[in-house]
């Protein structure tokens, strides 16, 4: 496969405060790609670099080959993005909308294009209203159909499930998705890391401007791998010192984190030497979640691009 994005050693300054420190990135064409990070972490002003809304202080980016600032009109016609703030121009309904969405890019005469978004993205309904009688979430999904409107290879999603309904949220995955199977670059960054883990089958996390973090999903779960056991007991106060030092207190079960399986068995003994009386037992697993803590806290896996 190609390269469908390339970020290569991207620097943007705002005054005093480095945006972006020295980024590098490669996303092979057909990826579903999770750019993850805290607020103020350079998400979003590395996606305007991209689409040639902030232009880099150093650094090269391309997209599908073509560079974001030499060759601005062929990157840009490749590139689809949702972006984070509702913008949208009053005048116009929904149709109307996408039709002139589709007249920046030389389209014409696509309403069969516009009617299957519409479709997939529950809109149908709402084609003929104006834009400014639409809810937040309703004028989100005009935005995800502006971004498919020209069927770009490459599609941006920056937290397009902000502030949107679980029913909305479902369907539009299972509509990118589909374009994913089909072949289409997709780079989403959300807060909701359950989507993140389900979807992307490689993330980067950025923290304060630099990936700190960069490996398959899978990898990234793995290296963290931990489990931990949640205990509820029968008589709070009842549980040992030398048992409570090495657990915590999340309301009202005491949380252990383990290594490894082998250590369930004696961790139960000594509890049951103790006289505890276990009401509840729970067993968990690492997600993506406490990867995320885990990096940003510092404890950060080696580099790998793969």
């Amino acid at each position: 496969m190609g390269v469908a994005v390339s970020i290569q050693q991207v620097v943007k300054n705002f005054v005093s405060l480095r945006a972006l420190d020295g980024i590098s990135l490669e996303i092979t064409e057909g990826e579903f790609f999770g750019l993850l990070g805290p607020n103020g972490a350079g998400k979003t002003t590395l996606i305007s670099c991209l689409a040639g809304l902030v232009r880099p202080d150093q650094g090269r980016l391309s997209v599908m080959g073509f560079d974001v600032l030499g060759d601005y009109r062929e990157a840009r016609r490749r590139l689809g993005v949702v972006p984070q703030e509702l913008v949208f121009d009053p005048f116009f309904s929904v149709r109307e909308t996408l039709r002139i969405q589709s007249g920046y890019f030389g389209i014409r005469h696509n309403d069969d294009w516009i009617d299957e978004i519409l479709h997939h993205l529950d809109l149908t309904a709402k084609a003929d209203t104006n834009m400014r009688r639409l809810s937040g979430g309703m004028k989100r999904r005009v935005l995800v159909a502006q971004a498919l409107v020209h069927k770009p290879p490459v599609i941006v999603l920056d937290e397009p499930t902000a502030g949107v309904d679980v029913e909305l949220r479902q369907g539009l995955w299972q509509f990118v998705q589909r374009l994913n199977r089909e072949g289409h670059t997709v780079i989403l960054t959300t807060h909701y890391l359950e989507e993140a883990e389900a979807l992307c089958g490689r993330i980067a996390m950025l923290k304060q401007g630099r990936v700190v973090a960069l490996d398959t999903t899978s990898n990234l779960l793995a290296r963290f791998t931990r489990h931990t056991l949640n205990l509820r007991l029968a008589a709070d106060g009842c549980l040992p010192e030398a048992l409570r030092a090495r657990a915590t207190k999340q309301g009202s079960d005491w949380v252990f984190r383990l290594s490894g399986f082998f250590e369930i068995e004696p961790l139960l003994a000594d509890i049951r030497q103790s006289g505890c009386v276990i009401e509840d037992l729970r067993l968990t697993q690492t997600d993506l979640e406490d990867v995320f803590v885990s990096v940003m806290q510092g404890a950060k896996p080696e580099e790998v691009s793969r």
